[in-house]
């Protein structure tokens, strides 16, 4: 018992370690954006999504890299993808003034339909792995390689450019003023936070999923995922309360595009092949189809997202946690151990 209090206290000091890295990490990403003269839905997309969705990518890198628990990273990515979609933009709704927020045409069919995009390719590239490199005699595993790796980054190319060609038609002014190297220092220091901060979530996922015999990846979907997560809470939040309603649902969008297709991919290009349980991660990419087509549904009636909807997705999530309770415990066996 004193082991998982132990283990709790590791997750609450890295949670806290990470935040205070990403709120210098999203500042001086921002600072960036605007002295670039970077317009406001791209900001959201690529730069504000890069900078809170810096926990996933260093969550991938070191649980593959320094635990060889490749699927606690993956784990974390999708617990955090769920996170971003149901409790980030119903607390934006939330916490700000008004009846709700808009969303738009563009966020819904641009940015929103290339997440879905996104869910898919990811989902394409473990079935290749299982179809094409199997483990002999270890069921329904296969081994992610380099060139599958490949696949989610192009895509994501794509995304850049359409981002690229967006920003080339508005004529957003960048601000003089700003002192980009100072700004590129403040980024730096909030990333090598983030990389001990996050180094805490993952050994404590890791020990409660011994402590409990569990897969530690369940672990990485809660523990390492609401750790790194709460930067993009706090960047949506944070703009909705300002009245800039569509960076903080393009942070939403944008950090789970980052998140499936490049996080993901980073991990198997620096470490090589690296082995994946697709009993593991169907349960895991159902619940994210799931909530995608939530809160697509929510965010297109009436380009609105209404504090009634924001209820629902938080109960969503409610549901979603409950589940991984049961599993961690072995009340339910959706997911084989």
């Amino acid at each position: 018992m004193l082991d998982v209090v132990g283990l709790l206290a590791l997750a609450a000091v890295g949670t806290a370690v990470v935040w205070k890295g990403s709120t210098w990490l999203e500042t001086s990403a921002n600072r960036l954006a605007t002295g670039y003269g970077v317009p406001a839905v791209v900001q959201g997309a690529i730069i504000a999504a890069a900078g809170s969705s810096m926990p996933e990518l260093v969550s991938v890198l070191v649980s593959t890299l320094l635990h060889a628990e490749f699927e606690i990273g993956v784990g974390a990515i999708v617990g955090s993808a769920v996170f971003n979609l149901l409790v980030v933009p119903a607390a934006s709704v939330l916490a700000a003034d008004g009846d709700g927020m808009s969303t738009g045409r563009e966020l819904v069919y641009k940015e929103a339909l290339f997440y879905m995009l996104a869910v898919a390719s990811l989902l394409l590239t473990f079935s290749l792995a299982v179809i094409y490199y199997p483990l002999e005699g270890a069921g329904l595993q296969g081994n992610v390689t380099r060139p599958l790796a490949l696949f989610p980054l192009v895509l994501y190319g794509l995304y850049v450019f359409t981002q690229y060609l967006d920003t080339t038609e508005d004529e957003t002014v960048a601000d003089t003023d700003i002192s980009l190297g100072r700004a590129w220092l403040w980024f730096g220091l909030g990333l090598v936070l983030i990389i001990v901060g996050v180094e805490g979530l993952v050994r404590a996922a890791v020990g409660l999923g011994d402590a409990f015999g569990t897969p530690a990846f369940l672990w990485g979907m809660t523990v390492v995922a609401a750790g790194s997560s709460i930067p993009d809470a706090f960047v949506s939040i944070a703009a909705a309360r300002s009245g800039r309603s569509a960076v903080s649902l393009a942070n939403v969008l944008g950090s789970n595009v980052f998140d499936l297709l490049v996080a993901v991919p980073a991990g198997i290009l620096v470490a090589g092949a690296l082995p994946i349980t697709f009993t593991h991660i169907v349960p895991m990419m159902g619940f994210l189809i799931l909530a995608t087509i939530v809160f697509f549904t929510v965010i297109r009636t009436d380009m609105l997202l209404s504090e009634r909807e924001a209820r629902l997705l938080l109960g969503l999530y409610g549901l979603f946690v409950g589940w991984l309770i049961l599993e961690s415990v072995g009340v339910t066996t959706v997911v084989p151990t």
